[in-house]
C-alpha cells in the first residue's frame, strides 16, 4: 500500500494514548475527509442561497437519515462482502470488495479504512443523481444530497475512529466499536453497523457474541490471496 502525506502513519494511528482531539486531525488531513467536507459544505451553502424551505426539505432530511443504516448495510453485505465470480467467462472482482478483503486482512493499516480514493467522486455522484431523481426539485434535492454527504462522513470518521488507538469514553461508541470488532475477529457474517447498530438489529445480524461460532475465514472472507 502506497500513503502519501494525508494518510496518518500506522504508528499515529495505532499508538497508545491516542486522544479524540489528535485522532479528528489525523482524520481531518485525509484526503476523503476533504473532499466529503467540500461536498457538504458546497451543497449546504447552494441550498442555504436558494431559501424557501419547506416541508419536503425536512422530508428529504429525515428519509436520508432513516434509511442510511440499512443503505451501509446493503452495501456492506452485497458489494464488499462479494466474492470474486465468473461472468461470460471472466472473473469479476470489484475494487470495493478487494480493498475491504485488504481492510480484512490487515485491520490496523489506516488507509484501508476509508473508501477507495477511486470510487470516492463516483459514489459522491450517485447520491447527488438519487437525490435529485427522488426529491425532483432542486431545493428538497440538495437539502438530501448534503445530509447524504454528511452522513458518508460520519460513516468514514466512526470506522476510522473504530479502528484506531482511541479508547472509547461513551456507552454508545463502546458498543459500536465492540461489534465492529466482533464483524472482524469473530464471525464476518454479522454486525455489519458502522454508525449505528439498528439494521443489525432489524436485520438480524446483531446476535450475543456466543450466539455464533468463531469463523475461520473472517480475515480472508473466504478468498485465498
Amino acid at each position: 500500500m502506497m500513503f502519501d502525506s494525508t494518510t496518518p502513519t500506522r504508528t499515529e494511528f495505532t499508538g497508545a494514548g491516542l486522544t479524540l482531539r489528535q485522532a479528528a486531525g489525523q482524520f481531518a488531513r485525509h484526503r476523503n475527509a476533504r473532499v466529503l467536507g467540500a461536498g457538504t459544505a458546497a451543497a449546504l451553502a447552494s441550498r442555504l442561497a436558494l431559501g424557501r424551505w419547506t416541508r419536503r426539505d425536512a422530508t428529504a432530511a429525515a428519509v436520508i437519515i432513516g434509511v442510511e443504516p440499512f443503505v451501509e448495510w446493503m452495501v456492506h453485505v452485497h458489494v464488499l462482502h462479494q466474492r470474486p465470480r465468473e461472468v461470460a467467462g471472466r472473473t469479476v472482482d470489484s475494487l470495493l470488495a478487494r480493498s475491504h478483503r485488504e481492510h480484512h486482512r490487515d485491520p490496523r493499516d489506516p488507509e484501508l479504512v476509508f473508501i477507495p480514493r477511486q470510487t470516492l467522486i463516483p459514489a459522491i455522484a450517485a447520491l447527488a443523481a438519487a437525490n435529485l431523481a427522488g426529491a425532483r426539485a432542486v431545493r428538497p434535492a440538495l437539502t438530501g444530497f448534503a445530509t447524504a454527504v454528511a452522513s458518508l462522513g460520519a460513516y468514514e470518521w466512526t470506522h476510522f475512529l473504530i479502528h484506531s488507538a482511541y479508547r472509547p469514553k461513551t456507552a454508545l461508541y463502546r458498543t459500536i466499536r465492540r461489534t465492529h470488532q466482533l464483524h472482524h475477529f469473530r464471525n464476518e457474517k454479522y454486525w455489519f453497523g458502522i454508525i449505528t447498530p439498528v439494521s443489525d438489529k432489524v436485520l438480524n445480524t446483531y446476535p450475543d457474541k456466543d450466539e455464533v461460532p468463531a469463523s475461520k475465514t473472517a480475515k480472508t472472507l473466504g478468498v485465498s490471496a
